[in-house]
């Protein structure tokens, strides 16, 4: 489902448009009826599109998978910048495949414009006005992908260098288990996917960012997830992805500029896994020391210094970080 699907508005100070292509370029806003959650996608499009020309926001009520359909699209040679929210993902992915969950409070068995907002359809391709979108339920989690053309020197750590942004923005309390997890205690709280695409000698990238904001459903877990409720009570999904979404356009733009290195220092500092006896997937034993500055996680095996670079890899300490540690 698009946007195209529910009824929406101009927010104020911006025109009104008619029905767009599928896919139009604009920024979109959602109300959600009842609990009146409103997504500030105005916001996050005035403070990003000076430093990325082009940027765009998309907001949806559902879809497959936010970083399923942004491949969908560079692999069709769309590679403008744009940020895509989903309320819920039918087939949100993780990574090794893993399935993220995603999705609402309240089953959505209706859609309404919100109070004081007349129905309109997407602004044409290229339009910079916002809208709102309305459905029913707030979401339970937050997810979304952001694309853009990125060209730096060397891709390595750039996982990491999205999961300091994210944490950095939301809770200082918050810990980074390499490669791509926030964790919160011994719990995960949320996880990061990266993909590329590759158009000639143009490079793609979609960083997709799922994070628990309200409790969730343990069943099938061998650990219940953390949620962001847990550190900031009341934060809803529209205020996490406000605080999120433009140092993380930043942070991608540093990366370009300058790679890992300069979030080394920032990811040891915050590393669930610094000091602790770790266990690889291939059975092998010893202690996490941080990464170095490309990235990689540094284990002093009996064998020696091991680094790890490949995501492929599952690192797992022995036993729960005690709270203390984290």
């Amino acid at each position: 489902m698009n946007a195209a699907d529910s009824g929406a508005a101009a927010a104020p100070g911006r025109p009104k448009q008619g029905p767009a292509p599928s896919g139009g370029g604009a920024a979109h806003e959602m109300a959600s009826v009842g609990a009146t959650v409103r997504w500030p996608a105005e916001a996050i499009w005035e403070a990003v599109v000076p430093g990325l020309p082009g940027f765009t926001v998309e907001i949806v009520p559902e879809i497959d998978s936010t970083n399923t359909e942004l491949m969908r699209r560079a692999r069709a040679g769309r590679l403008e910048p744009v940020l895509l929210v989903a309320e819920r993902q039918t087939a949100g992915r993780g990574r090794l495949g893993r399935q993220w969950f995603s999705g609402q409070e309240i089953s959505r068995e209706a859609q309404a414009a919100a109070p004081g907002r007349p129905k309109q359809g997407m602004a044409p391709s290229g339009s910079s006005a916002a809208h709102a979108v309305a459905s029913v339920g707030a979401t339970s989690s937050l997810t979304f992908s952001l694309g853009l053309p990125l060209s730096p020197r060397d891709w390595s750590g750039l996982s990491l260098a999205v999961g300091v942004s994210i944490v950095q923005s939301l809770h200082p309390d918050l810990r980074l288990k390499w490669p791509n997890d926030v964790w919160w205690h011994d719990r995960k709280l949320a996880g990061i996917l990266i993909e590329t695409a590759s158009l000639g000698e143009l490079r793609y990238a979609v960083v997709g960012v799922g994070i628990n904001i309200k409790e969730r459903e343990a069943s099938g877990l061998s650990t219940a997830p953390a949620w962001l409720g847990e550190l900031l009570p009341g934060i809803d999904a529209p205020q996490a992805l406000l605080r999120v979404a433009a140092p993380l356009v930043q942070a991608l733009q540093a990366f370009e500029r300058h790679g890992f290195s300069p979030f080394q220092s920032r990811f040891n500092a915050r590393d669930a896994l610094g000091g602790l006896t770790v266990t690889l997937s291939d059975g092998t034993s010893g202690a996490a020391l941080g990464v170095d500055g490309a990235g990689a996680l540094q284990v002093q095996t009996a064998q020696g210094l091991k680094k790890i670079t490949s995501s492929e890899v599952s690192v797992r300490p022995l036993s729960p970080p005690p709270y203390e540690h984290l």
